[in-house]
């Protein structure tokens, strides 16, 4: 593992990115809307002694989030629910690029309000997810060999077809949708500032483009001031944030496809970028050799998932400097094994 600290902690940002590329901080307005969802629920949180080096970390688990199982279902749902507001989804289009579970919220509620969802999905994701999307009524079209790629024909589909795309990362003159797609995420946030007993020393936080972690870490800024100490877990080959952050410029990164197939994400939300540029603490690179190593532990702890899922986790278990046996870590366990 590699670990870098963030020399723009506290300085307001990322500093050649606007100030409009900052996180939603209202949890208020997507609990509001989200309750009235049929399959709304608030997942639990789970302690683990002694994991770690930790003598207490909590986990937040969000694989039974919604029926879809994953954090994600916060997301876009939110999104088209809040269009739904104002305006007639049917005959309405939603197009995006997916590593999976973002794809699957676009389905999940173009359906609930009757508009359309095409996803698109690169060569590098499993095949089995297009069933899934198909569950949830969306067309799948496979595009391009990695998520960037998959995402310009998502946006060049958007264009073509009039259709609206709905993508979880931000970037230049799209920052509205996915902001508000964040804003869902806060939803999870929320829950588990209230179901753990008291602050903790320490949060990590997995990130492909950054939208969990950024919006997450945001709001338990909010919560609990500079106190956590908010570390930020990337794949080793896919460390557009650590770079962005040890360069002083936004990064695209190039490598290999990793394991942690929804945190293998080259180019990162300006906005996630900004946000954790002010709020997190660090950035830690973890390999897919020890997240492999990882996650028959985690099994054990009844806590199976991902290499996605588990990243976090994984990283506290080969040790990370400053946790000790009086630390009281939080986590994320993101997904459902997929």
């Amino acid at each position: 593992m590699q670990i870098l600290h963030n020399h723009f902690r506290q300085k307001g940002g990322f500093g050649e990115i606007s100030s409009a590329f900052l996180p939603s901080i209202d949890a208020a307005s997507p609990q509001r809307l989200l309750i009235r969802c049929p399959v709304a629920n608030v997942t639990p949180m789970v302690a683990i002694p002694d994991f770690g080096g930790a003598g207490h970390v909590f986990v937040k688990d969000e694989r039974t989030r919604m029926g879809v199982g994953s954090f994600k279902a916060l997301g876009a749902a939110y999104v088209v629910a809040h269009a739904a507001q104002s305006e007639d989804q049917n005959g309405k289009t939603y197009v995006t690029a997916s590593a999976g579970n973002h794809g699957i919220s676009v389905a999940a509620g173009s359906k609930v309000f009757g508009a359309k969802a095409v996803v698109y999905l690169s060569h590098q994701v499993p095949k089995e997810f297009s069933a899934r999307l198909e569950v949830h009524g969306a067309t799948v079209v496979w595009a391009g060999n990695d998520y960037a790629e998959s995402l310009e024909a998502a946006e060049a589909a958007a264009l073509k077809n009039g259709w609206s795309l709905l993508s979880d990362t931000s970037w230049e003159n799209y920052v509205d949708i996915p902001r508000r797609l964040m804003e869902g995420y806060l939803v999870a946030a929320a829950e588990a500032a209230k179901q753990i007993p008291s602050t903790p020393s320490h949060i990590l936080l997995q990130a492909g483009v950054g939208g969990l972690a950024c919006a997450a870490a945001a709001y338990f800024r909010q919560v609990w001031g500079d106190d956590p100490n908010i570390i930020v877990v990337e794949p080793e080959v896919a460390p557009a944030l650590y770079h962005s952050i040890k360069t002083g410029r936004l990064a695209t990164c190039e490598g290999p496809a990793s394991i942690m197939g929804r945190l293998d994400c080259k180019t990162p939300s300006l906005i996630a970028l900004n946000g954790l540029a002010r709020d997190a603490d660090s950035f830690l690179l973890i390999s897919d050799e020890e997240v492999k190593e990882a996650l028959p532990v985690l099994k054990n702890q009844g806590l199976e998932t991902s290499a996605s899922g588990g990243a976090p986790l994984a990283a506290l278990f080969h040790g990370i400097s400053g946790v000790e046996p009086e630390s009281n870590v939080l986590c994320f366990v993101s997904e459902q094994n997929v």
